[in-house]
């Protein structure tokens, strides 16, 4: 496969996760403040921006932040990746590129999700535009199992999603252990990625922080645990190797093993008084593993060379 086919599968596989849990992370930092009025504003919207890597902004933000300067940045700017918006074009864009590889269905699900995204209406009814982009996000991840064969261009937007995945959850926890107690519960956490229901069956109705964190952590069984996203990550990487040099897995695989086994056998407690440092190791080591797979799998800027014998 080519190297530029590979990197724009990897991007879509990111791109519409991001999608998808920013709107869900937007949803339920949003709904809090209208349930709970006397929840600070400016505390949620400053936090938030902060996880998604808007700090120095809100940083030298003059006066309170609120949820326009939020929904801006990360639901509607067309420009930035960042965005929901933002991060549709771009899967859109990928998938433009690299047609050979991506069905009929696939790219029409894409292309009517960028133009459908950029509706007015939505605008004015941020609430109901959240909802629906989980639902095309979960339409494109539907056609993409049913439509592509299992070989290494499923795997590359397996892995792009899987690391995105990891480090999306760590930045909706990171969040959370910003705010404090003026964010949204643990539960409501849960129920923002889709876990909640699940959560009850695994804990039988014992509902709790302390369960609730193990569970959105480390659940081997939820899609949407840390531990599972970083676990499928490390199965891509070894489905890619098979396809060439099994030693070629290499950095990006040690990085997110080690964050995987230090969640896997940390206890609760230790991790949940120093949440937040190990949540920015995890979004760490998602970093450091996709430039390790870029490096690996998508070299930019190559010169041939000739050698005179």
């Amino acid at each position: 496969m080519l190297s530029r086919i590979a990197e724009s599968l990897y991007w879509i596989g990111r791109y519409v996760e991001r999608a998808e849990d920013t709107s869900r992370m937007l949803d339920v930092h949003l709904q809090l403040l209208i349930e709970e009025p006397w929840a600070p504003e400016d505390v949620v919207c400053a936090s938030l921006l902060s996880a998604m890597g808007f700090a120095t902004d809100a940083a030298n933000h003059e006066g309170p932040i609120g949820r326009n300067e939020v929904l801006s940045h990360l639901a509607w700017e067309r420009s930035s990746p960042a965005s929901v918006v933002g991060a549709l074009s771009a899967a859109r864009e990928n998938a433009r590129r690299s047609r050979e590889a991506v069905s009929t269905e696939l790219w029409e699900c894409l292309n009517v999700t960028w133009h459908n995204a950029g509706r007015a209406s939505f605008r004015a009814r941020p609430h109901e535009f959240f909802p629906w982009v989980r639902e095309r996000c979960a339409v494109f991840s539907g056609t993409a199992d049913s439509t592509l064969s299992r070989d290494e261009a499923w795997h590359f937007l397996v892995l792009g999603r899987s690391i995105e995945r990891a480090d999306m959850t760590a930045r909706l926890i990171a969040a959370r252990a910003l705010t404090g107690n003026a964010g949204p519960s643990w539960v409501t956490l849960l129920r923002s990625c889709g876990a909640y229901q699940s959560f009850l069956r695994s804990s039988r109705g014992s509902v709790n922080d302390a369960r609730a964190v193990d569970f959105l952590l480390r659940d081997p069984l939820s899609p949407r645990s840390l531990t599972s996203a970083l676990s499928q990550a490390e199965r891509s990487l070894d489905d890619l190797s098979a396809f060439g040099d099994r030693n070629a897995r290499g950095e990006a695989h040690r990085v997110l093993g080690l964050i995987r086994s230090e969640l896997e056998y940390a206890s609760t407690e230790d991790i949940r008084s120093d949440l937040h440092s190990v949540m920015e190791r995890v979004q760490q080591a998602a970093s450091i593993a996709s430039d390790a797979v870029t490096r690996r799998y998508f070299p930019h800027g190559l010169v041939t060379s000739w050698a005179v014998s």
